[in-house]
């Protein structure tokens, strides 16, 4: 996930750093050769796509799904031919800090699906009113959220996997793909972590042994945009991204017939585009795949570094200030900064603060950050520079705004126009008041009051936020470079403080508890799913969520609020649901623990790796 738009903004800025992968029915003779050592597949990021795939109407049965998922597996083991290694990492249980923008995800699939769903009736009724009757489509009974850990379908896609490797490395290979040299390596959803993290993990690992080669050429196939970051904190020399190209507006089916050429409020339940007289549209055969060199963005944020700095730095240590720097304005940890938007270049403004502050204050050979550390006493120094402009950037922004709508405004009383020439009146849109007015007399105390519920002077509850924030970005880097620090930590908050208001983060303890264990599975799926998915979970725990006399009931809201918080696009609100209380959920599995059966209790436990290769498997020690 990580910062909303950020990869278009970075290909925007560096398109030297894309490449489009070269056609594979090119003549071979003609085509530049693409090989790399090692491939690492976020899987993730095959799994949804393969499942509940967008543009075309989605496999009926599990086998279906799995087939679907084995053959795009091996679709991009052609592209890359590994030589060494095949590494297949599914998210396992997820850090605590990573659980709440899970558990926001799941609830919000769920209302999207109920909004369809009612959608879909919807327009079955007006069809019975013209006496057509739609066949059913069971493309829906698939829930998406069962891609969580701990899952019956998660167990059963990882036994698959296994059945599929082991077969594919015991008998003839005729694609070349599955060779005597080839290492693979499965890390399924019972190994804690999130699967980019395990993959992190793993290299670093690697980069410890007295041979590993500095020269490998590394891809990662997947299309988070925190893909990117993490790449570039490996400090590699051959680091590649693979993923597919994103094209937007791309025809979709029919929700209700599955036909292309109309939204489904368009739908005449017609079988067939020959019965309607439809030209079909047809779709690309097949999704288009980039690669995303970051060696190439390395040499650009150098000549950048270069031009802006009068100082000379290492760039490699300024790579992991870049990184950080990112962290402000957003992760998957943390809310962004308010007065921190990608769309206004935040990234550029920060990295000028800090070429500035490090020009004004630092000694030469003081950076913000070290091999995964944060120096506080200089990232004060930045926050003070970015606070000082933080009303001026309000200020901007709600400049823009306003244009942007009276524009918008405009546009469409002349479209109601020039369609009602008989001179009907145009209904004025009804505009959502902005009580907060950033930029305004009185915005702190607006903002700390509507956002947090705080009624009283915002230094007052300003310091706790800060506190939580500023170890939120400590946590995130070590995260990043180290491992998860702690399992259990979140940020407690649904929103970030003001720049301004982060004073004297110095003395600001970083006291994290390395020894707290993760989740286990079954007890993960409690804290990020919704009453709706109970289906996937042991029975008596399902109670927990439905029975009004339940001690936990209220972790499942079915109705919460959607926080716009001034954004245009509905995914990028915040959706404002209650913070998991672990004591009080674990007093009440307590319980139910004694209930699970022998096959649950192996899905709750913790598994290791699998390491494959031509004559021999085993589970490896993590």
């Amino acid at each position: 996930m990580g910062i909303p738009a950020f990869f278009r903004w970075l290909q925007r800025k560096y398109p030297h750093m894309v490449e489009p992968f070269p056609d594979n029915n090119q003549d071979p003779a003609t085509r530049q050769p693409i090989w790399f050592d090692n491939l690492y597949l976020d899987m993730n990021n095959i799994i949804h796509p393969c499942t509940h795939p967008e543009d075309k109407p989605p496999p009926q049965t599990e086998d279906e799904m799995f087939a679907a998922i084995f053959e795009y597996t091996e679709k991009v083991m052609a592209m890359v031919k590994p030589r060494h290694l095949v590494y297949l990492a599914i998210d396992g249980v997820a850090p605590r800090a990573k659980m709440n923008q899970q558990r926001t995800r799941r609830f919000r699939a769920v209302q999207e699906s109920e909004e369809k769903r009612i959608q879909i009736e919807e327009v079955r009724a007006r069809l019975r009113e013209q006496n057509i009757e739609p066949d059913k489509t069971e493309s829906a009974s698939f829930d998406s959220n069962v891609i969580t850990p701990g899952t019956e379908f998660m167990t059963n896609l990882s036994l698959a996997l296994q059945k599929w490797i082991t077969k594919k490395l015991t008998t003839n290979d005729e694609t070349g793909l599955w060779h005597k040299d080839l290492q693979v390596i499965l890390s399924d959803s019972s190994v804690p972590g999130e699967g980019e993290h395990k993959i992190m993990d793993y290299l670093r690992q690697q980069r410890k042994s007295r041979n590993y080669n500095p020269n490998l050429r590394h891809c990662l196939y997947g299309a988070d945009a925190d893909l990117i970051m993490l790449g570039l904190a490996t400090h590699e020399n051959h680091f590649t991204i693979l993923r597919e190209e994103f094209k937007p507006f791309q025809p979709k089916p029919c929700e209700l017939c599955r036909q292309f050429g109309h939204k489904l409020t368009e739908c005449q339940g017609l079988k067939s585009l020959e019965e309607a007289k439809i030209t079909p549209i047809v779709g690309a055969s097949g999704p288009d795949f980039i690669l995303i060199k970051l060696f190439n963005l390395k040499e650009a944020l150098r000549r950048d570094m270069n031009h802006e700095s009068y100082v000379r730095l290492d760039f490699e240590r300024f790579i992991d200030d870049y990184i950080f720097l990112c962290f402000f304005v957003g992760n998957d940890f943390l809310p962004h900064l308010p007065s921190l938007d990608i769309r206004e270049n935040a990234v550029d403004r920060l990295v000028r603060i800090y070429h500035n502050v490090n020009r004004s204050y630092w000694r030469p050979g003081m950076y913000l950050t070290n091999r995964g550390r944060v120096d506080l006493e200089r990232c004060q120094e930045i926050l003070h520079e970015l606070g000082a402009a933080e009303n001026e950037i309000f200020r901007k922004r709600k400049f823009n705004d306003q244009r942007y709508e009276s524009r918008q405004l405009e546009n469409k009383r002349a479209r109601w126009e020039e369609e009602h020439p008989e001179g009907e009146a145009f209904p004025e849109p009804d505009i959502p008041y902005d009580y907060i007015r950033l930029g305004d007399n009185g915005w702190k105390d607006r903002y700390y009051m509507t956002k947090f519920g705080f009624k009283g002077h915002y230094r007052d509850i300003a310091d706790r936020i800060t506190r939580e924030y500023v170890r939120g970005l400590c946590w995130v880097l070590a995260y990043y470079y180290e491992g998860c620090p702690d399992w259990q930590w979140f940020y407690p908050f649904h929103y970030a403080p003001f720049a301004e208001d982060m004073r004297s983060i110095m003395n600001i303890k970083l006291d994290f508890n390395n020894n707290a264990p993760p989740f286990k599975p079954l007890e993960q799926l409690m804290g990020v799913f919704p009453e709706k998915s109970a289906s996937a979970l042991p029975k008596s725990w399902r109670k927990l969520m439905s029975d009004p006399e339940s001690p936990i009931i209220d972790f499942y809201p079915t109705n919460f609020k959607v926080d716009m918080n001034g954004k245009k696009q509905a995914y990028l609100g915040v959706v404002l649901l209650p913070f998991i209380d672990e004591a009080r959920l674990f007093r009440a599995l307590e319980k139910v623990y004694p209930d699970l059966t022998a096959e649950e209790e192996r899905r709750n436990a913790a598994g290791k790796n699998f390491v494959f290769k031509r004559g021999a498997i085993q589970a490896a020690n993590n």
